[in-house]
């Protein structure tokens, strides 16, 4: 699930007061274990490249949401020991379906293929991140802006209840009533892939103005199939792009597991986009309760509704997803009923980070969520189910992390994975909590870190301001860098300010539009001239540490000094006291640092800051920089020098052998690969 945290989960005991319907999430989580205390990293990719490598980071330099800035020394290498590569020694076939996330198709020689060159047999997905901003012209039928769910909404919501369903094939159908789920006519036609001309009746010709190209969020989007073969790139015409992004994810996998003929064990990653942003309306009949069509896709209040309905819509997917597939049935009144001891087939749901702030539920802090490394934005739900759990239906509430699901899909396979694996890796077994429910705790420490990814000649993201706005009134502000472009700004309820910012009334602007914020701090230098107040600044490098009982933040963030009238990086030490409890966790809430207190601190409490500052400083020093060591093979020799020669003659561009970090594989990255000759520092792993 993207973007969806534990705060959500109501069946690891939190949701708030209003939490998401996820019945059929839960009847799998009922007949399986809860690990109640796994953390991921702060952002999607790295998330996901912890999950699929074992590696924290540091180890692949992909410490934020990749972006088309981002080179490929921080996307996943294809010289990494991938899930699908590992279970390829045991004779496994893998596929991923919706969101990849982990490299290209930007600055990346393998572009759109870089699900097949990381090992995937086959893709039927969305090569970035989160789906394409809202088309507020819902297709052409109306200027940019009318309609911020990006479909024509009913009559009493300023749009329309009858109208002509246009195909792209030029086929019309007419729509004339709400459906039996809530749907105006207007969601209706979006789902069904075509644009509704609101008012009218179908004609011969297609009206003009209708645009069948546009991305519009859930609804058309570019997708991208990939195997052995080949890659297809289907237009935004094609069916195939159009229609509930979460229903095209649960079909695609759907089609591929039935077709498999039952003599080779297969992996299936069911990677859903859903609930990250933009925020846009789910089919009713995914979803519990009226849809809200009348809703607005760009305000606070509605958005926590809708990403409700985006995550329902996830849990009502994933349990046609079970049935379609034979895993589970339905009872007569229509809920899930699942065996695992019926099936050799097991079942792993999990988060890849923390809640996005405008969907965070009660207790949890809205202000530290996805993109920092504090319990809201790192600490997610993972449920495993399957034959053989032993005492199912429990919790685990040992500290694990996203690097031990590695591990784990080895373990499943029976494969050794420390042993399998040529380099490093961070993960710790979980296949023992699942076999014994008095299992001890494995980990003595659990780690995450976010941070900033390489991009050209040491550039960086632009600057983002998001407001969260309650009734009307500014609750919270902050600047961010971890947001890549003015379209992912503004589909989070942001104001860019980056290259290419467009609304000069936030705040005086002393850069050109067309050189824009490039750091935050410059945002507070302008509003500080300007005798504006400053909007505080997210940390651009989050990392934190836990025992079972306490956790040390270490955050970096660029904060501007009026008396020298400049910016840098300050680094600061936060310290809290953290637990799993049911409903109210402690959490590191703002006002909870222990750090201003410690003069006063006991021994004990001392002794226990200053051993997770020292596991702090090893786990960061554990990964010895290595130039010219493209391959990561823990060594700089002649086979370097081949797949530098290679790259350099077929590509030139951004390569793992860019060693000076230009963008370019060229002569300056040979010199460094002959000056660093021979083996490397050996890097260690600490869990």
């Amino acid at each position: 699930m993207d973007d969806v945290g534990i705060d959500q989960m109501q069946s690891f005991g939190y949701g708030g007061d209003t939490p998401p319907a996820m019945p059929n999430m839960n009847t799998v989580a009922s007949a399986g274990v809860r690990f109640r205390n796994t953390w991921s990293m702060p952002e999607c990719s790295p998330g996901r490249a912890a999950m699929f490598v074992g590696r924290y980071p540091l180890r692949t330099n992909t410490y934020a949401a990749l972006g088309p800035y981002d080179l490929a020394n921080s996307q996943i290498s294809n010289s990494e020991m991938t899930t699908p590569k590992l279970l390829k020694q045991a004779n496994y076939e893998s596929a991923m379906f919706g969101k990849f996330h982990l490299a290209g198709p930007d600055n990346n020689e393998d572009g759109s293929d870089t699900p097949v060159q990381l090992g995937w047999d086959y893709f039927y997905g969305w090569i970035r991140g989160g789906p394409a901003s809202i088309d507020t012209t819902a297709g052409g039928v109306a200027a940019v802006g009318t309609y911020a769910c990006g479909f024509v909404p009913g009559a009493a919501a300023g749009g329309s209840d009858s109208g002509a369903c246009y195909h792209a094939d030029s086929t019309c159908t007419p729509l004339t009533a709400v459906s039996a789920t809530g749907d105006s006519p207007g969601k209706q036609c979006l789902t069904q892939g075509g644009i509704f001309k609101p008012g009218g009746a179908c004609q011969s010709q297609l009206p003009a103005g209708l645009d069948f190209t546009k991305a519009n969020a859930y609804y058309v989007s570019p997708l991208v199939i990939a195997d052995a073969k080949g890659i297809q790139t289907p237009p935004n015409t094609d069916p195939r792009n159009r229609g509930y992004r979460t229903t095209i994810e649960t079909q695609a996998a759907i089609d591929w597991i039935k077709s498999r003929s039952g003599a080779q064990p297969w992996m299936a990653t069911v990677s859903y986009s859903a609930a990250h942003t933009p925020y846009q309306q789910a089919p009713g009949a995914l979803v519990s309760g009226v849809p809200g069509d009348d809703l607005n896709c760009d305000t606070f209040e509605p958005q926590r509704v809708i990403s409700n309905r985006m995550t329902e819509a996830v849990d009502s997917e994933f349990g046609r997803l079970l049935v379609d597939t034979g895993l589970a049935t339905r009872n007569t009144d229509g809920t899930l009923a699942y065996d695992p001891k019926a099936h050799n087939t097991v079942i792993v749901i999990v988060g890849d980070n923390g809640s996005f702030a405008n969907a965070v539920k009660e207790p949890f802090d809205i202000g530290r969520a996805k993109s920092t490394a504090y319990q809201t934005g790192v600490w997610v739900p993972l449920i495993v189910a399957g034959n053989g759990v032993a005492s199912p239906d429990r919790d685990v509430q040992h500290m694990t992390n996203m690097v031990d699901v590695f591990q784990l899909f080895g373990e499943i396979a029976g494969i050794d994975v420390p042993a399998s694996v040529p380099r490093t890796i961070d993960a710790a077994p979980l296949m023992p909590y699942l076999k014994q429910a008095s299992q001890p705790s494995i980990r003595s420490v659990n780690f995450t870190q976010g941070g900033y990814n390489v991009q050209a000649n040491g550039q960086r993201n632009g600057a983002c301001i998001v407001k969260t706005v309650i009734a009307g009134k500014e609750v919270a502000s902050i600047c961010t860098q971890s947001v890549f472009d003015k379209g992912p700004c503004e589909d989070n309820a942001g104001v860019w300010w980056g290259p290419g910012y467009s609304d000069a009334s936030v705040i005086p602007t002393n850069h050109p539009a067309s050189v824009g914020y490039r750091s935050c701090w410059e945002v507070n230098q302008s509003e500080f001239k300007a005798g504006v107040p400053l909007t505080p600044i997210e940390p651009e490098i989050a990392i934190a540490v836990r025992n079972d009982d306490y956790k040390l933040v270490r955050n970096t963030v660029q904060t501007y000094d009026p008396t020298k009238d400049t910016g840098g990086p300050v680094t600061a030490d936060e310290f809290y006291a953290v637990d799993q409890a049911v409903p109210t966790p402690k959490l590191d809430k703002a006002g909870l640092d222990l750090m201003p207190s410690k003069s006063t601190w006991s021994g004990p409490m001392l002794a226990t800051y200053d051993k997770l500052s020292a596991q702090l400083d090893t786990i960061l020093a554990s990964q010895p920089p290595c130039i010219g060591d493209g391959n990561i093979d823990g060594e700089v020799d002649s086979t370097d020098v081949s797949l530098w020669t290679r790259i350099n003659r077929t590509w030139g561009l951004s390569s793992m052998f860019d060693f000076n970090l230009d963008g370019k594989t060229d002569f300056a990255d040979l010199a460094l690969i002959q000056q660093h000759g021979g083996k490397c520092k050996p890097s260690s792993a600490i869990y």
